[in-house]
């Protein structure tokens, strides 16, 4: 907001977005922090607020809003969040094709395609859920330990395996969902 007119400003053009949502820039952050940020934030800007306002600040609100969700959905996940981190750090992330990830892992995440290609089975899947939500959750603490640790090409390869499991997450709801 300027500080004179109170008129709504529109955003930077590459915003940092631990700086916007108030948050150290860190792997490791406080989830209930950013919400109570993000909501704080939304309630300032949101366009709902400025539909009396001149269409320019109409228009700065909805960047506005757009810009605060996309920092807090990038910010709450951890996959998306270490990706970031490894961008402010100039470290190009992982591609598929450069995959130096042990053979061991791939076989595994092989595996657990081959399970959820298989015919709908309940218990399968709550398995195959079961299994990802604990991987995840292993990655995301070495994760955490990588960056704590300034180790960002380890960060980097761990992000790798972590989007495996994103992707199999995904393929996972989509078997859940009632056709």
């Amino acid at each position: 907001f300027c500080p004179g007119c109170q008129a709504l400003q529109p955003p930077a053009p590459r915003p940092d977005l631990f700086r916007l949502m108030d948050c150290d820039r860190s792997f490791r952050i406080d989830a209930q922090q950013l919400q109570r940020r993000f909501r704080s934030l939304q309630r300032a800007v949101h366009p709902d607020r400025f539909g009396q306002r001149p269409p320019k600040e109409q228009y700065y609100s909805e960047q506005h809003s757009s810009l605060i969700n996309k920092a807090y959905q990038t910010l709450l996940n951890p996959l998306s969040r270490g990706l970031y981190l490894l961008e402010l750090s100039g470290v190009e992330p992982a591609q598929e094709t450069d995959c130096d990830a042990d053979s061991a892992f791939l076989m595994e995440i092989m595996e657990i395609n081959e399970k959820l290609a298989e015919p709908k089975n309940e218990d399968n899947l709550e398995e195959i859920e079961t299994l990802i939500k604990v991987k995840q959750e292993e990655l995301t603490r070495e994760v955490t330990a990588a960056f704590e640790r300034d180790d960002l090409q380890e960060a980097k390869k761990l992000l790798a395996k972590m989007k495996y499991f994103a992707n199999l997450e995904d393929k996972l709801k989509a078997k859940k969902i009632p056709s």
